[in-house]
């Protein structure tokens, strides 16, 4: 692969760009792909979060762990469920409790092998080791300018915490 900038010159990048770049170019592929077998990206992380989970999981269990992807939000997600329901992919009871219908199953599977590949694309010709290493500087980039990511406010609240609260004496 060609490299925009000599090394020197990619230590004077902004991260903000490449960050925002990457973004663009992984989530308009996603997206894109995904529509090609027509669904949309929040229809497919609602048909993992019902088809993986270990227990049965309800309409507002998948919205809380939902919501904070991509900044979705709350009127979207009930949206995106409400379609999954009326193209039958899943079904909702009185109780609000999600299951995926037979016709739910077998999308869900053509969908997940296409992840599958798109994960294949993306990670073509970086190893392990790089792409943990990436993912560990971005989120350290988040750490030091005050951001919040969703899947981890919960341990950042922790250690905000008093440490007695945490049990730990000092």
């Amino acid at each position: 692969m060609e490299y925009s900038h000599d090394d020197a010159g990619l230590l004077q990048q902004p991260i903000g760009y490449w960050s925002w770049a990457a973004y663009d170019a992984v989530v308009t592929r996603t997206r894109g792909a995904l529509a090609s077998i027509g669904t949309t990206q929040p229809q497919w992380w609602i048909l993992a979060q019902v088809a993986r989970a270990g227990e049965v999981r309800t309409r507002d269990e998948v919205t809380r762990t939902l919501r904070g992807y991509l900044s979705v939000g709350d009127e979207a997600l009930a949206e995106e469920i409400d379609t999954t329901v009326a193209r039958g992919w899943i079904t909702q009871d009185a109780e609000g409790r999600l299951a995926l219908t037979p016709e739910g199953l077998e999308f869900f599977g053509r969908a997940e092998a296409l992840q599958k590949q798109l994960w294949d694309e993306r990670h073509e010709g970086i190893s392990d080791e790089e792409y943990l290493a990436t993912l560990k500087v971005l989120q350290r980039f988040v750490h030091n300018t005050g951001g919040r990511a969703w899947h981890h406010w919960g341990s950042l609240r922790a250690a905000r915490r008093p440490a007695e609260a945490r049990g730990i004496v000092e």
